[in-house]
């Protein structure tokens, strides 16, 4: 019964087998016939969508292919390098970094000064600063045609007192009020152990106060033949970073006491002897430098003295180190830009 029951059961699925084969063909055949209209329906879309494109973007039939694409993409990128490239050189330029040309010592109001003097002073030294206007920088009117005409601006560099607003700073207040030609170093405080800081903020004011081809420190009981300096520095307009002065080393004193002790001095190695670097009386630096300490002058460090630590700004940068005798004042000789007095 079984075995009957059985085949009775694989005999009508037998007979049914044919009908599903046909369901099943229909079936494919429709959806063959679907899954083509759908994809021609897509071409078709997609033709016009192209056409569309074409219209509106005004390319016709002359698609841009891929390597077209990416060709413009780099020319793109290219183009905002080389934009930004000439935006450093434009900032470059205007921070002092590329040398401006220039044929005479002579400037008017709109380029700038040629140099810029800072003449280190210190409080209870007027007779030296009345000598000094008598002599070689002026007051008032011609002072003022010495910046307008020979494109010299002179100034007396000095900071405040520790009381601040006491008789000190007042006495020199009243004075600046009647020669108008001091260069007053609000933050700094006027104390001999404090030049070298002094030395680097009158830099770096100078430099954002003026733009001028060259900066200069000189000392008040030094006077300057500015004729003399002058023709110096005309040969050196086209140097963009020059170091100019009376060069010179020395020996670093490592005890405490002496007249020259250098806290620092193991910074020099063995030999204790310092590296070249310009006399304080007076030297002159470009236009670059001057906007290098400006930007630096967080970083910058100070030594004992304030020509050691002027001379190691520059030790290690591409500097032109020029030793000028002109600029040594220990005597007035003949050609000589600057005596001690």
């Amino acid at each position: 019964m079984q075995s009957r029951g059985s085949n009775a059961r694989f005999s009508g699925m037998g007979t049914r087998s044919p009908i599903s084969s046909l369901m099943l063909a229909m079936f494919a055949t429709m959806a063959s016939f679907y899954v083509a209209g759908r994809l021609w329906q897509d071409a078709q879309n997609r033709v016009y969508l192209t056409k569309e494109l074409d219209r509106i973007t005004g390319q016709g039939h002359s698609a841009i292919s891929v390597d077209d694409t990416l060709k413009i993409i780099e020319c793109r990128e290219q183009r905002k390098k080389l934009s930004a490239l000439e935006m450093e050189l434009a900032a470059a330029r205007q921070e002092g970094f590329i040398s401006k040309q220039s044929s005479d010592m002579k400037r008017t109001n709109e380029k700038g000064p040629v140099i810029v003097i800072g003449i280190f002073t210190r409080f209870g030294r007027k007779n030296e600063r009345d000598a000094i206007r008598k002599a070689w920088m002026s007051t008032g009117a011609a002072l003022k045609k010495m910046e307008e005409e020979k494109g010299i601006v002179a100034r007396f560099v000095i900071g405040r007192s520790a009381n601040r607003g006491d008789g000190l700073d007042r006495s020199i207040d009243s004075e600046n009020s009647q020669t108008n030609d001091f260069f007053i170093l609000e933050n700094h405080v006027e104390a001999p152990e404090e030049l070298p800081m002094k030395t680097k903020l009158f830099f770096a004011h100078a430099a954002d106060s003026w733009t001028a081809d060259f900066y200069a420190k000189v000392n008040d009981n030094v006077f300057v033949n500015l004729d003399s300096l002058g023709n110096t520095l005309a040969s050196y307009l086209n140097v963009p970073r020059v170091y100019i002065g009376c060069m010179k080393s020395g020996e670093v004193f490592s005890e405490k006491g002496q007249k020259w002790y250098e806290p620092d001095w193991w910074k020099f190695g063995d030999g204790k002897t310092y590296f070249r670097h310009a006399s304080t009386e007076l030297f002159v630096i470009s236009q670059a430098l001057a906007r290098y300490i400006s930007i630096n002058r967080s970083l910058l460090r100070t030594y004992a003295h304030d020509d050691v630590s002027v001379g190691s700004w520059f030790i290690g940068a591409d500097v032109k180190h020029v030793d000028e005798r002109k600029f040594c004042c220990s005597s007035w000789s003949s050609g000589a830009i600057c005596s001690g007095v």
